[in-house]
């Protein structure tokens, strides 16, 4: 057990001189040890013999509760539903959490398992070069590795190669993606990459040490969902209708947001966001029941939309106002 928390904790193994020093304990006794775990565990020994244990192979054990199961698979069943390519990974975790629930609660693993067998048939693209980098990325992240990526930029259409140090990786549901938050080498600021994107991702032998917890926590507070800024936060200001205060009303849409009531129903809508634009296909997706008052920019911009939109189905003032009546 010392040896394998030993192993857990150097990710690019040590050699069994530095083991037998660690655990003080003869480089003969510590061959007798990984020979032993070798048949427990999915060892490696890569150049100057340094042993390892193969993360993609480790098996973690966990004790849970029904309702720490219910959470597991309720974000895992968000996740798989929210990105458009097969995970392998998120049907057997699925699997495994059903099968491990069918001795207490076996309706609930069933549906669990049943799940898995959804998520393994669904039409969803499977991409083993996606699903590779997305390997790549997670090892990256849990070893302190940095990663060697190509990431094709859709704007410019070029490729951009960059040694990456993940911080975070988090499931976006517009363009329903995964995207990789971290910090490029030789860059001082957060780089968000969309996975689907990155072309090819290696892992290398470099280490870097990860940003605290709370500097993302910082830099996402104000986000709307993964655009942040340097810059101070700008007020969002939306009048909802009647017909939808209901159901603004019920959600909490961003940790700043304030509500009020005006008259005949109406609410007004008021958030702090880093970038305001990221809001845009989410406004836009409540039609004539918003209207937004604030930032100018913003306002100005969904102008713009409604102009599109009249010439885009041919309509004159006019047309629009038999349409609505």
């Amino acid at each position: 057990m010392q040896l394998e928390h030993l192993l857990l904790a150097h990710t690019l193994g040590l050699r069994r001189s530095e083991i037998a020093e660690r655990l003080a304990v003869h480089r003969s006794t510590v061959s007798r040890y990984v020979d032993e775990l070798s048949r427990l565990l999915p060892l490696t020994e890569g150049d100057g013999g340094r042993i390892g244990i193969e993360r993609d192979g480790y098996l973690n054990n966990i004790r849970l509760t029904i309702h720490e199961s219910l959470s597991l698979y309720l974000a895992c069943r968000l996740m798989t539903d929210r990105t458009d390519r097969f995970n392998p990974h998120a049907a057997a975790a699925l699997r495994k959490l059903g099968q491990s629930l069918m001795g207490f609660a076996p309706r609930i693993a069933e549906h669990i398992v049943a799940e898995a067998e959804r998520v393994e048939s669904a039409k969803t693209r499977r991409d083993p070069a996606y699903l590779s980098v997305l390997e790549a990325l997670t090892r990256g992240w849990s070893e302190g590795r940095l990663v060697r990526l190509v990431h094709h930029s859709v704007h410019r259409g070029l490729d951009d190669v960059y040694v990456f140090a993940v911080q975070i990786i988090v499931p976006y549901a517009v363009g329903q993606s995964l995207q990789a938050i971290g910090k490029c080498q030789g860059e001082d600021h957060l780089r968000t990459l969309r996975i689907d994107r990155i072309v090819e991702a290696v892992l290398t032998n470099q280490t870097y040490v990860p940003l605290a917890d709370e500097h993302i926590t910082r830099a996402l507070e104000s986000a709307w969902g993964i655009w942040y800024s340097d810059a101070d936060p700008v007020e969002v200001v939306l009048r909802f209708s009647s017909k939808v205060a209901h159901r603004v009303r019920e959600t909490v849409w961003h940790a700043s947001q304030d509500i009020e009531d005006l008259p005949d129903g109406l609410l007004l809508w008021r958030a702090r966001i880093s970038e305001p634009r990221e809001m845009f296909p989410w406004i836009r997706g409540w039609g004539s029941d918003v209207e937004v008052l604030g930032p100018p920019e913003l306002r100005e911009r969904m102008m713009h939309e409604v102009t599109s939109l009249r010439a885009l189905y041919h309509l004159s003032a006019d047309s629009v106002e038999v349409v609505m009546k």
